[in-house]
C-alpha cells in the first residue's frame, strides 16, 4: 500500500483514462468483426482485452512497483537471455501467421516475444550503462549494447517483423545518444552500427527474394485510393481516409462507424484510430492525442527528477518506446509512412502489447516511487 501511495498520480490517472478509452473503442470497433468475421460473441475482443488489463494489473503492475529499480536492473540480464531463447523458439517452432513466425501459442493463449524484447531492452540498457558509466568513452564498452540490439533486431527480422526490429534499433540509437559519450565517438559508433545493420538486411534479402518483393511493395504506399491499389495494397489506408472524412469535426457518434463493417479488417488493432476519428470526430480525437502528450511529458519529468541514472534511462526509454509506437502507427494509417503493423498504445487490441505497456509504465512508476521516498527520507 505504501508503494501505491507514492505512485505518480497524474501518470496513473492519464494511463487509466487511455486504457478505458481503449476498452470502449475496442468494443465499438470489433463487435461487428467478432460476430461476422470470427463467428464469436460481439463482446469477444472486449472481454479478452479486459482480461489482459486485469492480468497486467495483478501480475505485472503490482509486483513491479514493489521491486526496487536495482532488482529490476539485475533481473533484466536474465530477462534478456530468456527473451532471446524465446525468439529462437519462435523462429524454429512458431506457427506461421500472416506470413510470419512471431507468436508462441500455449492452448488458447498466444503471446509475441518480440514485443517483450522492447521493454526488456530498455531496462537492460539502463542496467548496462549504469554498470559501465565510468567506461562509456571506451569504444568497445559503448558499442557492446548496440551489437546486442543488432543481434535481437536480426532475430526479429528473420520472422520477418521489420516494424518491431526497426523500433528496437531506433530505441537503441536514441538511448545511446542520451549517454554521456563524446560526439565523435557517437558518430563513429552509429555509422558503424548502421553499416552492419544494412549488410544484415541486404544479406537476408539476397537469400529471401520473395520477402524482398513483399517489403518493397510496402514502400509503394502513395495514392492508396488509385484504381490499381484500392483493391490491393491501398485498400486499408484508403478506407482509413474514408473513416477520417466521415468523422468530420464532431464524429458520427460512438458505435456509428460504417468502416468497421469489414471495410477495415484491422479496425480494432492497427487502424483503431481511424474508427476513433470516425465515431468521435476530430475534436475528441485531438483530446486523446493531448492525453498522449501529457503522458509522455509526465514520464520525461519523472526521468529528469530521478535520483539515479538507471531511473532516468528507464523513463526516457519508455517515453521513446511509446512515442515511436504512436507516431509510426498514426503516420502509417494516414499514408505518410508505409504500414508496418505497429499497434497504437492503449487503444489497439492485443494482449502481449498491453501487458508490455503496463510493464513499461510500472517501471516508470517505480522510479517515481523511489524518488518520492528518497525526498521524504531527506526531509
Amino acid at each position: 500500500m505504501k508503494a501505491l501511495k507514492h505512485t505518480d498520480k497524474v501518470l496513473l490517472i492519464v494511463s487509466i483514462l487511455l486504457f478505458s478509452i481503449g476498452l470502449i473503442m475496442i468494443f465499438s470497433a470489433s463487435n461487428i468483426a467478432a460476430f461476422m468475421r470470427y463467428h464469436k460473441t460481439p463482446y469477444n475482443f472486449l472481454l479478452r482485452q479486459g482480461g489482459s488489463l486485469l492480468v497486467g494489473l495483478i501480475f505485472v503492475f503490482l509486483p513491479i512497483i514493489h521491486l526496487n529499480t536495482k532488482t529490476i536492473s539485475a533481473l533484466s540480464w536474465f530477462a534478456l537471455v530468456i527473451s532471446f531463447i524465446l525468439l529462437l523458439f519462435v523462429y524454429f517452432f512458431g506457427p506461421i501467421i500472416n506470413d510470419a513466425r512471431s507468436w508462441i501459442s500455449i492452448g488458447p493463449v498466444s503471446f509475441q516475444p518480440s514485443e517483450l524484447v522492447k521493454v526488456v531492452m530498455i531496462v537492460w540498457y539502463a542496467a548496462y550503462f549504469e554498470l559501465r558509466r565510468k567506461k562509456l568513452n571506451d569504444l568497445k564498452t559503448s558499442l557492446f549494447p548496440l551489437i546486442i540490439s543488432l543481434v535481437f533486431a536480426a532475430a526479429i527480422v528473420l520472422q520477418p517483423d521489420f516494424g518491431t526490429a526497426g523500433i528496437i534499433v531506433l530505441i537503441s540509437f536514441m538511448l545511446y545518444f542520451l549517454m554521456p559519450v563524446n560526439t565523435m565517438q557517437k558518430l563513429k559508433v552509429i555509422g558503424g552500427f548502421g553499416a552492419v545493420l544494412l549488410i544484415v538486411i541486404m544479406g537476408y534479402y539476397i537469400f529471401n527474394t520473395s520477402s524482398l518483393q513483399r517489403q518493397i511493395s510496402r514502400f509503394d504506399y502513395r495514392y492508396p485510393c488509385s484504381e490499381e491499389k484500392f483493391y490491393t495494397t491501398g485498400n486499408q489506408v484508403c478506407n482509413s481516409y474514408i473513416a477520417f472524412n466521415n468523422g468530420g469535426m464532431f464524429g458520427k457518434g460512438l458505435g456509428n462507424s460504417t468502416q468497421k463493417y469489414l471495410y477495415l479488417p484491422e479496425s480494432h488493432t492497427d487502424f483503431i484510430f481511424a474508427i476513433v476519428v470516425e465515431e468521435l470526430g476530430f475534436l475528441q480525437s485531438a483530446g486523446i492525442i493531448l492525453l498522449f502528450g501529457i503522458l509522455l511529458w509526465r514520464i520525461i519529468k519523472i526521468g529528469k527528477e530521478s535520483t539515479s541514472s538507471r531511473g532516468s534511462i528507464m523513463c526516457y526509454g519508455v517515453a521513446i518506446y511509446i512515442f515511436l509506437h504512436t507516431v509510426i502507427n498514426l503516420l502509417g494509417i494516414m499514408g505518410v509512412l508505409p504500414l508496418t503493423g505497429v499497434p497504437l498504445p492503449f487503444l489497439s487490441y492485443g494482449g502481449t502489447f498491453t501487458l508490455c505497456i503496463i510493464g513499461a509504465l510500472s517501471v516508470v512508476q517505480r522510479v517515481a516511487i523511489e524518488t518520492k521516498e528518497k525526498k521524504l527520507g531527506n526531509s
